[in-house]
């Protein structure tokens, strides 16, 4: 960087932070050795559909690279039950000591707290050997601080230090500090496996604790987001898009997933089970019966109830769409305009020019005159809807955060990184969606992602009405049009999978893309369209189940193509065969872990093995990387330039130390 007049007002700014040569020349070098250190590990998530359990466990044990690394360093020394124990002690440490307590008692504990704390500070030290004492300083817990660091870079082997590494340890244990020191070490154990987490869309969905998922990645202390389909209809709910809303809470009666919204985000759906109950308090509504999750327990009174609401409020949303659909002719979704498509004498409806029986005709609430109008009774639930999502703290926060840090896709050391797809021809090429209206220019590939980034930002935050009213129309098409990257369908069949027996029109036909992703050649253009080397990066995907168990291959195109959806929601696991996956990239290479399902904490904490994680080597580099070679070492590098140029105006004169 050159120290000319037009640098030199930068320079200025940057000598208030380095005020003499002393100072850069410091910075210089301590920035200069972190380039050679290996590469953070980062983790690689996707598709968790509200399974806390499973998806918290996977960050507490590093997707089975704590395992591993304690296997490695005590496989000669420890038994492979307390090998076994070690490792639940770091993934659950107050539960652990609590059932080591009442095993052994308050006499019993002290010869065991100082054989679990030497254990630890060497775990610990290992795990926190590739990172600068800068940083590993940053992630102490502050009671404990000073004490952590003299225990990670003490050597107790030697002569004159055994003493003072040994009295360190008999003091926490005599002052009673013993169960949070080891807690706070088991939390920073678990901070440094991994250093930097990627979340590849579709938090959200039928499992029970997505706000839980949401809570621990606001707590995350390096993570982004690339948003998916189920995330975006959450978030559109959020900025008060009435056909969102009506999305996630048909979803969640569906499901029988009531935890998230009503435990989670405390939303009342009172005003819409009396809704249900006025305008469907005799119908039996049959094909809406509960689809409820294994365990959970409903009297049919409960189930009644559910059903009645979720008809009541897909009636809603298939009203809102139709107004969406109307207002928006650049969506190109006339064909999912249904309810004006009804023979109501006849019972059947119009899809795609065939005619087909309905197996309901009770519409109570529908006007056959004018069909997407919603009653006086709607519209009052709708509004009060719209006030508690949008009035509801939690969300809001959760919601926001989902802004800070994702996106529609991200660029991220050579690879990129989405959650559904690149909208495609039949031929490759990528497709033309003239986003902003009829007559307007047309975008397609990355300028597409941008444009769409742009306008789910503008439902948020925009204060023109007409902006905000655009974006939250794009975000409920991103949940499902025909051109969404976030959905990859030609339809969402919702509408006939409920009211239709002949299940020919419940067909969803995928975007070319997702057959298309299998040639080297189409990874390559897509690639190259993000600007990255077609040759050594890849593209990192979720959205679409690989199905393990009919020997599907989630490496796809020669390597270059990753699909991440293994299956964490219990839903998916019977066709998937697994329970999610984990890619891993760290110093040495790209690493595949492939997880089996989740039984319980409890299965852990007792002596159990917990679910294994099988791990596949994708790539050996072929040297070993090092912060320079990432994007962290680019702008380190950066740094570096113009601290140099900073040296170079402090000896030429330009800038006086301070």
């Amino acid at each position: 960087m050159s120290t000319n007049n037009h640098d030199l007002g930068y320079l200025e700014l940057l000598a208030r932070q380095y005020p003499s040569i002393q100072a850069a020349s410091t910075e210089i070098i301590n920035l200069n050795a972190i380039l050679h250190l290996p590469k953070g590990t980062e983790h690689f998530l996707s598709d968790i559909h509200g399974e806390h359990e499973p998806f918290l466990h996977v960050l507490r044990n590093g997707s089975g690279t704590l395992s591993r690394r304690i296997e490695e360093m005590f496989q000669s020394t420890l038994l492979e039950r307390e090998r076994r124990e070690l490792a639940t002690l770091i993934y659950y440490p107050n539960r652990m000591l609590t059932r080591r307590l009442s095993q052994l008692g308050a006499e019993g504990m002290e010869d065991w707290y100082r054989v679990t704390l030497f254990r630890l500070v060497q775990v610990c030290r290992v795990m926190s050997s590739k990172y600068t004492r800068s940083k590993v300083r940053k992630a102490l817990p502050p009671a404990f601080a000073y004490i952590l660091e003299e225990l990670l870079h003490e050597q107790e082997s030697i002569e004159n230090k055994q003493e003072y590494y040994q009295s360190i340890v008999d003091t926490i244990i005599s002052t009673g500090r013993a169960r949070a020191f080891i807690v706070a070490m088991a939390e920073l154990i678990q901070r440094l496996t991994i250093d930097h987490l990627h979340i590849i869309g579709d938090v959200y969905d039928r499992g029970p604790g997505a706000h839980i998922i949401m809570d621990a990645l606001m707590a995350y202390h390096s993570v982004d987001f690339q948003w998916g389909n189920h995330d975006i209809v959450w978030m559109g709910a959020a900025t008060g898009s009435p056909a969102c809303i009506a999305n996630v809470i048909r979803i969640c009666l569906r499901y029988a997933n009531m935890e998230t919204l009503e435990g989670g985000y405390g939303i009342s759906l009172l005003p819409l089970a009396t809704l249900a109950m006025d305008a469907y308090g005799d119908d039996p509504c049959r094909q809406f019966q509960v689809k409820a999750p294994p365990g959970e327990e409903y009297t049919q009174n409960e189930l009644l109830l559910l059903a009645r609401m979720q008809k009541a409020i897909s009636i809603i949303q298939f009203k809102l769409e139709g107004a969406i659909i109307q207002r928006r002719p650049e969506f190109e979704m006339d064909d999912r305009l249904l309810l004006d498509k009804i023979d109501w004498e006849a019972g059947t409806v119009q899809v795609d020019g065939q005619s087909y029986p309905l197996n309901d005709t009770l519409f109570p609430t529908v006007d056959p005159a004018d069909p997407y109008a919603l009653s006086e009774a709607e519209r009052n639930v709708v509004q009060r809807l719209i006030y508690s999502f949008q009035d509801n703290k939690k969300l809001q926060e959760h919601v926001r955060f989902l802004y800070s840090v994702g996106g529609m896709y991200r660029i991220y050391n050579g690879n990129l990184l989405y959650h559904g797809c690149i909208p495609m021809e039949p031929d490759g090429a990528f497709s033309d969606f003239a986003i902003d209206g009829p007559g307007q220019r047309p975008y397609q590939g990355r300028a597409l992602l941008d444009r769409i980034d742009r306008l789910v930002r503008q439902a948020y935050f925009a204060s023109n009405p007409d902006q905000q009213q655009g974006g939250q129309d794009m975000m409920w098409y991103l949940w499902t049009g025909a051109q969404s990257p976030l959905f990859g369908k030609k339809k969402m069949a919702t509408f006939e999978r409920y009211f239709i027996d002949d299940k020919t029109p419940h067909a969803e036909q995928r975007d070319p893309y997702y057959h298309l992703r299998d040639q080297p050649q189409t990874v390559s253009r897509i690639l190259e369209e993000f600007g990255l080397d077609p040759d050594r990066g890849h593209i990192i995907n979720g959205h679409v189940p690989v199905k393990v168990r009919k020997g599907e291959n989630p490496v796809k195109a020669g390597g270059r193509l990753l699909v991440i959806d293994g299956g964490f929601a219990r839903a998916y696991q019977g066709q998937t065969g697994i329970a999610g996956y984990t890619l891993i990239s760290n110093s040495y290479g790209l690493l595949l872990a492939a997880h089996q399902p989740f039984e319980s904490v409890e299965q852990i904490l007792e002596g159990g093995r917990g679910p294994h994680s099988q791990t596949e080597i994708l790539e050996t580099n072929t040297r070993r990387i090092r912060v320079r070679d990432t994007d962290l070492g680019r702008n380190i590098q950066r740094q570096i330039d113009e601290l140099r140029a900073l040296l170079d105006a402090y000896r030429g004169g330009l800038i006086k130390e301070r």
